[in-house]
């Protein structure tokens, strides 16, 4: 590969990829599709994990990191160091769903909201691992059984705040998914909407055999109901609780 190639990428790539170091791929806005089958992916366990970290004001934070940097120059090789809650930060619980419809015209939601787990080995072949409530490293995890590919019609992951203050733009969160082959793919909610509670993260669909994962990234000001309105679920919602942690 000649030098010039690593300044001007072509323009027939698909996605964006990641380093070479990173092995992963970009969903954005200029590539927002992949496809697993064509990655060879559309086969096994795939994993869903969504994390976060919370955030204090940009220009506070820019503003501080420039000046440290101007102080000692040999920080710009140092990771950045991730601060663990104050009581001046915003306390955010996201939490990670997923609407899914099977071929046979079955529908419902996988979410901790209601304790809806789901099922990995039967029906929907959706399952989710755990509730995190506090933004841990591992985050929340939702695994699909990609075995069962053809009996899944289209898949929604959703990421909405529950119970808490409107503050996705206080928060640095990422969705990123773990196929059983190949390189992971990764989705970040970079997009600032303060006051939204809910956002579309990405879809899954099996179009003619092919299962096609395309980013959505659309926040809402309303909840699970404002997203099947707009994804055309026709689900019946109501108000739900968790149980204490």
């Amino acid at each position: 590969m000649a030098f010039w190639d690593n300044l001007f990428p072509t323009r027939t790539a698909q996605f964006d990829s990641g380093s070479a170091a990173s092995n992963a791929i970009d969903l954005t806005k200029r590539r927002p599709t992949v496809s697993l089958t064509k990655q060879g992916a559309a086969t096994g366990n795939l994993r869903v994990n969504l994390s976060w970290r919370m955030r204090t004001s940009d220009i506070e934070g820019r503003s501080r990191q420039s000046g440290r940097l101007l102080r000692n120059p040999a920080q710009l090789f140092k990771p950045e160091v991730v601060q663990a809650h104050t009581q001046g930060m915003v306390n955010v619980d996201l939490d990670l769903g997923c609407l899914y419809e099977l071929t046979d015209g079955s529908k419902g939601v996988v979410q901790p909201l209601g304790n809806f787990f789901g099922d990995l080995n039967t029906a929907p072949y959706v399952k989710l691992s755990g509730d995190d409530r506090f933004g841990g490293s591992s985050g929340e995890t939702v695994f699909v059984n990609l075995d069962h590919r053809d009996e899944i019609k289209r898949l929604l992951f959703f990421v909405y705040i529950y119970d808490q203050t409107p503050a996705f733009d206080r928060t640095h969160a990422k969705v990123t998914l773990y196929p059983s082959n190949g390189p992971r793919i990764e989705i970040e909610l970079d997009e600032r909407a303060p006051q939204a509670r809910s956002c579309a993260v990405f879809s899954m669909e099996n179009v003619k055999g092919e299962l096609i994962v395309r980013r959505e990234v659309r926040f809402v000001y309303g909840f699970q109901a404002e997203l099947d309105r707009l994804y055309g679920w026709g689900l019946q919602w109501g108000r739900g609780y968790k149980t204490k942690a």
